[in-house]
């Protein structure tokens, strides 16, 4: 059998539910290998078609979503609202997500893990490719980051595009100089203060309430082109911003926090949004 390989042919920044730590932003490199035959012009599968092919399918599926394990106990719904269901979390709070279809993946797993998320997108490739590409392998990895990260959460209902689904997410580096140097404390602070968070904008919040068992919740909700979306979460999950949640407007958050703390120095924040991408602000 002959493979072809494409490595870091695309990512996929999205969001995937958690029993423990609830709603997680991720970010996966998706490499890929196709064994089979060689066609008539003497390949498996023609490296012109992967990007217009695979790489589309790849990001069709999974990029901007939010993906859901479907054997996990915790998760219920109702049949009057199909498009709406909640997620139990082991600390007894819970989290409730209503979107079109089009939002979410169904994962048919009790969690979200690579593996799972590559046989899902593989046996859609295999659907789609020609007969002669009998194997298809997707390996889904973490990008390596050498200092600070943190896992976020967010919706943009003023994107034109897919960002506007209100549960997608990324795991992002950040980078913080002070005075032209690197600060890696700040770093390491920013990045445990949105460990698995979600950034909500004050302008989306409909509702605060306290829950049965005292936990207090927050309520986002808001209409956009490709539909109606609401999301409620323990409120000591959300990071609130005054402003929209857009990768610009968070470096230029965080860069204010800082220049407020350190009115004498000098602030530079690189702020990424997922791998090889995001927004530089300086004060």
């Amino acid at each position: 059998m002959n493979h072809l390989f494409v490595d870091n042919l695309t990512v996929i920044d999205f969001a995937y539910l958690d029993r423990t730590r609830g709603l997680v932003g991720e970010s996966w490199i998706a490499d890929v290998v196709l064994g089979g035959e060689l066609d008539d012009q003497g390949m498996v599968f023609d490296f012109s078609n992967v990007k217009r092919t695979i790489k589309r399918i790849i990001d069709e599926r999974v990029d901007h979503r939010l993906v859901v394990p479907r054997g996990y106990e915790g998760l219920s719904w109702s049949e009057e609202e199909p498009d709406t269901f909640s997620w139990a979390l082991t600390d007894g709070s819970q989290i409730t997500h209503q979107s079109p279809d089009e939002a979410v993946v169904w994962l048919s797993a009790e969690r979200v893990v690579p593996s799972a998320v590559a046989t899902l997108l593989e046996h859609e490739l295999k659907a789609v490719l020609p007969a002669n590409v009998t194997t298809v392998e997707i390996h889904l990895r973490e990008e390596v980051i050498e200092g600070a990260y943190y896992h976020y959460v967010h919706g943009l209902k003023k994107h034109l595009g897919n960002c506007q689904r209100i549960a997608h997410g990324h795991r992002s580096p950040i980078r913080i100089d002070r005075n032209g140097h690197r600060d890696y404390d700040l770093e390491r602070e920013w990045a445990i203060q949105w460990r698995d968070i979600y950034v909500g904008s004050e302008e989306d919040v409909v509702r605060r309430h306290v829950g049965d068992t005292g936990v207090r919740y927050v309520t986002f909700e808001y209409e956009a082109n490709q539909g109606e979306f609401a999301l409620t979460l323990p409120e000591e999950r959300v990071y609130m911003l005054e402003t929209d949640t857009t990768v610009e407007l968070i470096a230029a958050h965080i860069a204010d926090k800082l220049k407020a703390e350190f009115p004498s120095d000098t602030i530079r924040v690189k702020a990424y949004e997922g791998v090889g991408k995001g927004a530089i602000a300086s004060r």
